[in-house]
């Protein structure tokens, strides 16, 4: 299958994006040996700044294999905004579909076309307090499984250091490096020509982030926390813990307030 063209919307925002990156950051990338030259396939890639979308296609565009992001599939409806997306071959999610694998039908076409898809398997930026990736959702094991085609663990780290997630404000000075490893393709054979039972997608998920954190882990030279961040776990102990507040009697509470008072 031959790799599509770059074409006038991805080489214009490359025009308008690569100076500032340039200048911005330095570059530590590795592993484009492993970006396939032909055919469709899959990077899978942690997220932990709002800039590191930037940086990474900056990477994969020098590769020659440009990536395209999956997007709400409402952006694509706005002005100059969805021009853009679809003129770059962006891929449009289609979350109000009742159907799982439906809502990944463009990313699954634009695979069998012979596109390179790039997932945040996260699905948002880290919250892991040491930046390290979270339980990922299934979405790039439903197009992987469905397509059977190579997918690509990639891990960066520097983006984060220059805007850290969720922070307002970039911290420009020293310059920081963008580092990028891009690994071998994660082995998913033995999910092939299975029932795709959410147990299944879930283990199926589980190894392609565990590739992509390894990566990392050689990225920074330490090791990751044994069991990665949950947010959906972090989130019922939350509940737990408010719902045990409020199950407080009005005398432990009167009791916790005068002790707080030193009474």
């Amino acid at each position: 299958m031959p790799r599509r063209r770059i074409g006038f919307w991805y080489r214009f925002a490359a025009v308008l994006c690569k100076p500032p990156l340039v200048v911005l950051i330095k570059r530590d990338w590795r592993g484009m040996e492993h970006i396939p030259a032909e055919g469709g396939f899959i990077t899978a890639v942690n997220h932990n700044s709002h800039i590191d979308p930037f940086a990474y296609a900056h990477f994969q565009y020098n590769t020659g294999r440009v990536p395209r992001f999956l997007a709400k599939s409402a952006l694509f409806k706005k002005g100059f905004v969805g021009a853009a997306m679809r003129g770059t071959g962006q891929i449009p999610v289609y979350r109000e579909t009742t159907d799982a694998l439906s809502a990944f039908r463009a990313a699954i076409d634009a695979v069998e076309r012979g596109e390179c898809v790039a997932f945040y398997p996260e699905g948002t930026i880290t919250r892991d307090p040491d930046q390290w990736p979270m339980t990922g959702k299934t979405g790039a094991a439903r197009v992987a499984l469905q397509t059977k085609c190579p997918v690509i663990p990639v891990a960066q780290w520097g983006a984060n250091e220059l805007l850290p997630p969720y922070a307002k404000k970039a911290n420009v000075l020293p310059r920081k490096t963008h580092r990028v490893l891009a690994g071998p393709p994660v082995d998913l054979a033995r999910f092939y020509d299975k029932e795709m039972t959410p147990e299944l997608l879930k283990e199926a998920t589980e190894v392609i982030m565990a590739a992509v954190t390894r990566q990392l882990e050689e990225i920074r030279g330490e090791k990751a926390p044994r069991t990665p961040y949950d947010p959906r776990q972090e989130r019922i102990e939350q509940r737990r813990r408010t719902s045990a507040q409020n199950r407080q009697t009005p005398a432990q509470s009167k009791a916790e307030q005068e002790e707080g008072q030193g009474t």
